[in-house]
């Protein structure tokens, strides 16, 4: 770990921790995946430096509601969670995206000692605590390159000993398939302590023309962060996939509760990664990502079932979308 003294008016970092998963990962999750009858490759692969770029384009899109409606509704409930949070709380972060949301969040505590960033892109986390240390000097700002879904030592961080916070916001978590999400929140539980609390967001079900268009946008940005995953593919793997013999499309699913996202071939065609050869039909696709919408009585099923207690859940005035305040429960 490197640890980084601060000075009056350095926006320097306190400590960046790198944890970065070997290169390998990304090699054998597409290998596999491509192998599949439904090929799949894990969303996680979109955020590299320009993915993440692209998803902050894609949160400004005018169809894209939950970016604009989370915002609003963390400013609404700011003296709410100042209150939970308690005076010098530690911000953790998995997923550390463009840092607007957790802006919100620290501006609405008392005092918060500290904010550590955590994402699979090192210099994407340390760039955007960066940012963060340069407005809030007052407080102990690090970042660590790591792939959350994957065990962490907190003890080993050089952490204040506030009350944690744990901000997952932007439904991350209805990304992942439901016994993943599970699990996923098992890791979070871990991470705290009696009297800690984990901050989610989690988007609600509503009309499918709604969804749709979302994750559809007329700009295409979405498009493109599905077409990102193909450069770094072709880039990084020496792939030979023809990103010309593609199109993106998204739909509802009503039956699973979730926007499915795919690549579709638009003809056939023989390609490889790594020297391995594939082929595509016409037609067949590649499954990109998985959004799950919930009810809040779902949500907070699964946040049981993962040893979390729900303490309180805040919504949109229009239902459109929840935050939940979770505290470990029993053992799950």
């Amino acid at each position: 770990m490197t640890v980084t003294p601060r000075s009056a008016g350095a926006p320097a970092l306190a400590f960046f921790k790198d944890l970065r998963p070997p290169a390998g990962d990304f090699r054998t999750d597409v290998l596999e995946g491509l192998a599949k009858p439904q090929k799949a490759i894990p969303p996680k692969y979109f955020y590299d430096a320009e993915g993440s770029r692209i998803f902050d384009r894609i949160t400004r899109a005018p169809e894209y509601y939950l970016t604009r409606t989370e915002l609003t509704l963390l400013d609404r409930i700011g003296p709410e969670l100042r209150a939970l949070a308690g005076s010098g709380a530690v911000v953790l972060e998995p997923g550390a995206g463009s840092g607007v949301k957790v802006r919100k969040l620290i501006d609405a505590l008392e005092a918060p000692a500290a904010y550590v960033g955590m994402d699979i892109s090192g210099d994407h986390v340390k760039a955007a605590c960066a940012d963060i240390a340069s407005d809030h000097q007052d407080m102990i700002i690090g970042a660590v390159c790591h792939d959350f879904t994957r065990p962490i030592d907190l003890d080993a961080l050089p952490l204040p000993p506030g009350r944690r916070v744990v901000f997952f916001p932007g439904s991350t978590i209805g990304n992942f398939e439901l016994i993943d999400a599970r699990a996923l929140l098992q890791t979070f539980r871990d991470w705290l302590r009696p009297g800690d609390g984990l901050l989610i967001g989690a988007d609600l079900r509503k009309d499918a023309r709604v969804l749709e268009a979302a994750y559809d946008d007329a700009d295409g940005a979405t498009a493109d962060f599905n077409f990102n995953l193909v450069r770094r593919i072709n880039t990084e793997l020496d792939g030979t996939l023809d990103p010309e013999g593609l199109r993106y499309k998204a739909f509802w699913n009503p039956y699973r509760s979730r926007m499915e996202m795919y690549l579709s071939a638009v003809r056939d065609q023989r390609f490889t990664v790594s020297g391995r050869a594939f082929q595509l039909r016409e037609h067949e696709t590649i499954h990109t990502e998985n959004s799950h919408k919930f009810t809040l009585d779902t949500f907070r099923d699964l946040s049981k079932s993962a040893g979390l207690a729900p303490k309180h859940a805040f919504t949109a005035p229009d239902g459109a979308f929840s935050i939940h305040w979770l505290e470990r429960a029993g053992e799950a």
